[in-house]
C-alpha cells in the first residue's frame, strides 16, 4: 500500500486528552495537527520525561518549537505517529476559501465606482 493509500485514523481533542500519562498510561501528545503516542520515549527524551509529559493529552507545538528542536528531533518524532487531529479542531485549519463574489453590471445603467474599484470590492467582499 502507498502513503497515498495509507489510512489516517483521526483523533478529537478529547480523546487525546485521554491520553494524559495519568488516566492513562499511554502518553500522547499533538504537535501541528499530529497526534503521536510518544510513550516509549518517555526514558529515551534528553530533557527528561518530564518535559513531555508537561503536555501529555495536549497540543505541544508551540513548546516543540520554542525550544528549538533540531530537524533530527522533528524527523524522530514521525516514528510515532498515530494519527491526526480531526479538521474541524485544527488549530493550524485553513478556512475553506469562499467564492468571489460577483458583481453584476447593467450595460444601460451608468457606473458610479470605476472598474478597478468593483474588482477590488469584490476581491475584498
Amino acid at each position: 500500500m502507498s502513503q497515498e493509500e495509507e489510512k489516517v485514523t483521526y483523533f478529537t481533542l478529547e480523546e487525546v486528552k485521554k491520553h494524559d500519562g495519568a488516566t492513562d498510561d499511554r502518553v500522547w501528545i499533538i504537535y501541528k495537527d499530529i497526534v503521536y503516542d510518544v510513550s516509549s520515549y518517555l526514558e529515551e527524551h534528553p530533557g527528561g520525561s518530564e518535559l513531555i509529559t508537561e503536555y501529555a493529552g495536549k497540543d505541544a507545538t508551540k513548546a516543540f518549537d520554542d525550544f528549538g528542536h533540531s530537524s533530527d528531533a522533528k524527523k524522530m518524532l514521525k516514528a510515532y505517529k498515530i494519527g491526526e487531529v480531526v479538521e474541524e479542531e485544527r488549530k493550524g485549519k485553513i478556512k475553506k476559501k469562499e467564492k468571489p463574489s460577483v458583481v453584476n453590471v447593467n450595460p444601460a445603467k451608468p457606473q458610479t465606482r470605476s472598474c478597478f474599484s468593483i474588482i477590488t470590492c469584490g476581491l475584498c467582499g
